[in-house]
């Protein structure tokens, strides 16, 4: 089932009232009555992966019953779905799969589709379309969608790379309401489009919009779409690193990295609770921030990394290290691109400009050790993406490489590598294989769901007598 509307009609209809009023007619729910049915269906099996970097977004998965190691013949693929081109990863919860894609029309311009697709056997279930313009992208990444969906419940939200957020039914497809970020808000298109996946808090939803005045950050009603509180003036692009909640100080505090400085929000009410600035070159907040104990971390591409230490008695942080290299290339620290680093213990783990993997001491930012041995090809924006599972890493690099492997303050130990998918994407530099895989997978119910811009494949990676448990759509 594929629901379409165009994009002058999409933009009528939010018009001054804004789309929920728009959209009214198709929503069947009063808002009491969708309240109490969110609640009652908002937590997702804890085997699903309802969001960016799955639970929480901490990158993070718990599940037991995982393989040691890959096959000699490689993954066990369990289904295989045709996809167009995009860079949003999957999102998986409750027998459902939502991913994102783009088909090009002319110059930068096409259509954007949500899939719905059954976890158990990779059909299609539903799809959603829009008209999308990516002028003022730069055109060699303006492939398609670069959000992952979050699930809540009985509703989706899913994002598309020109600012388009909607709110749909999680079992249909209907349209509940609807916001575009550069109609509504003003906001400029980003140099690599709009990526910040919407994140959900109590009944808000915490979105990063760039717009003005002073709506670099917008929370909304998650259930209407009332907007409930704006923040941060967009004197700088909104950069591209996931909207984050922690708990430091007693407090839960959303932290907004952008490029002029890492924020922390009151996520009820929008007040600044603190802000260190950071400048970052070309706007390049791409990585996730990351929260251990009392410690916060932020790495980018030119300007390197630096981490703050939280207070434990407030909402307060100060910096307990910087690096000094605002180079690529001559590089003293980590200067991740697309990699969000982990830490582990006392020490960080990620992938650096050139796809070296670095161990630094956290609480110093020293340097303790590097590979090559994850990317193989020392290159510009070489990278790839971790996930930790017990003591171990599941990688998956930007060759279509799938490893597993153990890193501690001794080195890098490899266990297994196998082929996850053919990389599809132009790189917009030189390299050895020319395309890369910049996605995100998800791990759900003992399997992994990857994609790249011809298809979205589910594989198992089950131990030997216990089975992927993907549940189907009924």
């Amino acid at each position: 089932m594929t629901q379409r509307i165009s994009r002058r009609g999409f933009l009528q209809s939010v018009g001054q009232l804004g789309a929920f009023g728009y959209y009214a007619n198709l929503h069947a729910w009063s808002s009491a009555q969708a309240a109490a049915q969110s609640r009652t269906n908002s937590a997702p099996p804890p085997s699903d992966w309802p969001e960016w970097r799955g639970r929480g977004r901490l990158g993070v998965w718990t599940e037991s019953g995982i393989l040691d190691r890959f096959a000699d013949k490689g993954l066990d693929v369990i289904w295989r779905t045709p996809l167009k081109s995009g860079y949003a990863g999957a999102a998986v919860s409750r027998g459902r799969v939502f991913v994102a894609d783009f088909t090009p029309s002319r110059v930068l311009r096409g259509t954007e589709r949500i899939l719905s697709l059954d976890e158990a056997t990779g059909r299609v279930l539903w799809t959603r379309e829009w008209e999308a313009n990516y002028v003022g992208m730069l055109d060699t990444w303006a492939i398609g969608p670069a959000a992952t969906t979050t699930v809540d419940g009985d509703r989706i939200y899913v994002l598309g790379r020109a600012g388009a957020l909607s709110c749909l039914a999680f079992d249909s497809g209907a349209v509940i309401w609807q916001k575009d970020y550069m109609k509504d808000y003003g906001a400029e298109m980003p140099t690599w489009g709009f990526t910040g996946a919407p994140l959900v808090d109590g009944n808000r939803l915490l979105c990063l919009v760039g717009g003005a005045p002073n709506a670099k950050v917008v929370a909304f009603d998650k259930m209407t779409g009332k907007e409930l509180w704006r923040a941060l003036p967009s004197n700088s692009e909104p950069g591209y690193a996931q909207p984050v909640i922690i708990t430091a100080g007693g407090t839960r505090q959303l932290i907004i990295w952008h490029p002029v400085a890492v924020s922390s929000l009151d996520p009820a009410t929008g007040s600044i609770y603190w802000e260190q600035p950071m400048k970052v070159d070309y706007g390049m907040t791409v990585p996730t921030v990351v929260q251990s104990a009392s410690r916060l971390l932020v790495s980018c591409f030119y300007n390197g990394s630096m981490m703050l230490a939280l207070d434990s008695a407030r909402p307060a942080a100060r910096v307990l290290w910087k690096g000094t290299s605002d180079s690529e290339i001559q590089t003293d620290g980590l200067h991740s691109v697309v990699c969000t680093p982990v830490i582990d213990g006392d020490y960080i783990y990620g992938l650096c400009s050139y796809g070296q993997l670095r161990c630094l001491k956290a609480d110093t930012g020293e340097r303790v050790w590097e590979t090559q041995a994850v990317t193989i090809e020392k290159a510009r924006w070489a990278s790839g993406q971790i996930v930790r599972h017990a003591d171990r890493y599941f990688i998956n690099n930007d060759r279509g490489d799938l490893i597993i492997a153990r890193m501690t303050p001794a080195g890098y130990q490899e266990i297994s590598r196998t082929v996850l998918l053919k990389p599809t994407s132009n790189p917009g530099n030189r390299r050895a294989l020319e395309t890369v895989n910049w996605s995100h997978p998800a791990y759900a119910n003992r399997r992994i769901y990857a994609r790249n811009d011809e298809e979205i494949l589910c594989a198992s990676l089950a131990a030997p007598g216990a089975a992927a448990s993907g549940r189907g759509a009924g």
